[in-house]
């Protein structure tokens, strides 16, 4: 079976670095779908408004891997990525299918010249990922309440604090600010990156914001226009 993208979804966050690790975890940060002019059919969206959170079906297109390449043990970076699970047992990019499955918000139909578009809020997808299909969200089926997650449920992604100069708040509006302190406070680093001294730069909303990270607290150092 071959499939071919349907939409492009289009983020403020243009490379994987900063990305939530999973859906729904930065739920202020938001987003486009964008389809392409075959698919880009009002009708192909009726009745979508009247769900809450959709599936995304996307692909993931920023991995650096040769066709076909794939590992029965990955390194989940909830464990700290120095203990191996099996591929199936995670959400691990490197699979023998490079395809992703998230829940997002739906939070509002675009209609424009241009076509249509889906605003969708708490997506883990960076920006010009290729979406391959949209499924509603359905609660009575999808939803587990109680459910076992494995490893999951004994870890759970450490915070930090964040400070943030006050002369760097303007550079960004309102809501894009508070989507940045949320991704900050997840520590983007890798989780076996422990290096107090070293600067890290995260791509977002046109800027380079520039941090590092000691003793918990993530001190935001600079935020460069990129070019």
């Amino acid at each position: 079976m071959n499939i071919e993208p349907i939409a492009y979804y289009r983020s403020l966050l243009p490379s994987k670095f900063g990305v939530p690790r999973q859906s729904g975890l930065v739920p202020e940060l938001k987003g486009r779908v964008e389809f392409l002019p075959e698919f880009c059919n009002a009708d192909a969206l009726r009745g979508i408004e009247g769900f809450d959170y959709l599936w995304l079906v996307w692909g993931f297109s920023l991995n650096e891997r040769r066709e076909g390449e794939w590992s029965a043990l990955v390194r989940p970076p909830l464990l700290g990525g120095n203990e191996y699970m099996g591929v199936f047992a995670t959400r691990s990019p490197f699979r023998p299918n490079p395809l992703g499955l998230s829940s997002v918000r739906l939070l509002g139909v675009e209609c424009t010249a241009d076509g249509v578009a889906l605003l969708v809020g708490g997506a883990d997808l960076a920006d010009g990922t290729p979406v391959y299909d949209i499924k509603p969200y359905v609660a009575y089926s999808d939803a587990h309440p109680g459910a076992r997650s494995g490893f999951v449920d004994s870890n759970s992604w450490p915070k930090v604090d964040v400070v943030f100069p006050e002369r760097l708040r303007a550079l960004f509006s309102a809501d894009d600010f508070g989507a940045l302190m949320k991704i900050l406070e997840l520590d983007p680093r890798p989780q076996y990156h422990n290096d107090p001294d070293r600067v890290y730069g995260m791509p977002f909303a046109g800027y380079d914001v520039r941090f590092r990270v000691s003793a918990g607290v993530l001190e935001v150092l600079d935020a460069v226009a990129l070019l």
